[in-house]
């Protein structure tokens, strides 16, 4: 059972070399997403002037944050296991494959990272802004709540059947770029509606450099809950090993 699995961790796990290390992959890996991500929106704004949304700047979001993903997964996976999103280190605690305090380690890098990308995109652009998430007209704060809980649900089922299984075997070599496609795929559906975060550091990041916090709350409810409820579903019904607390092997997720 997952929740038998959970565990605190001890306290010097958190000054341990591998911990900290662990940590500035995370923070890189996050920084390299959103700087791609949200970079791709601000390019989009200054090709049209802040224009109106449309679907071909729809698709380029889809396509860069898709990319970036992949990438940042990749890089950071021998290392952290390469989470880059807040969702997935709530989805693999609740699972028992990551302690608490690691977990903590993980999102304080997570959202520096997101912050330090949009503090860089800032300055590098001469002060253009970092759009915070936000809903489209005529979407409700619920609708949103639920589309996030339902793409970061598919996201971490995805991490869990190609990084974390123990069974997956080959699979876990194509991890990133199943990983990078569900994030693409669910902006295509999402990105019209609520903007398709998925990701608490990525909304984190331009909200606190914009101060734009309206309806921010539903960027990190909907994800937690929709990853954790993942890391559950896949661990009581697929999984079947003893687990341990100790750091992930470097080729696991």
């Amino acid at each position: 059972m997952p929740i038998r699995n959970i565990a605190v961790g001890r306290p010097e796990e958190a000054t341990r070399p591998d911990a900290l290390k662990a940590a500035f992959a995370e923070f890189i890996s996050t920084l390299i997403f959103v700087f791609a991500g949200e970079g791709s929106g601000m390019a989009f704004n200054k090709l049209t002037g802040n224009g109106p949304s449309t679907p071909a700047g729809l698709v380029a979001a889809s396509l860069a944050h898709a990319f970036a993903l992949f990438v940042a997964v990749s890089v950071g996976a021998n290392i952290s296991g390469g989470h880059v999103n807040p969702a997935v280190t709530f989805g693999a605690f609740v699972g028992g494959n990551i302690t608490l305090l690691r977990g903590i380690l993980y999102w304080i890098a997570q959202l520096l990272g997101s912050t330090a990308a949009c503090l860089l995109l800032k300055f590098s652009t001469s002060g253009m802004t970092t759009s915070a998430f936000a809903l489209s007209s005529g979407v409700t704060v619920w609708n949103a709540f639920v589309f996030e809980i339902v793409m970061t649900f598919g996201l971490v089922y995805t991490v869990y059947a190609t990084a974390i299984d123990p069974k997956r075997g080959d699979l876990g070599t194509i991890a990133p770029i199943a990983i990078g496609f569900i994030v693409g795929a669910n902006i295509l559906a999402g990105g019209a509606f609520d903007g398709a975060s998925m990701n608490p550091a990525v909304s984190f990041g331009p909200a606190l450099v914009s101060w734009t916090w309206a309806n921010h709350w539903v960027y990190w409810a909907g994800p937690l809950i929709g990853g954790g409820l993942a890391g559950l579903v896949y661990e009581f019904f697929f999984i079947t090993h003893t687990h341990t607390h100790d750091q992930l092997p470097s080729t696991d997720y």
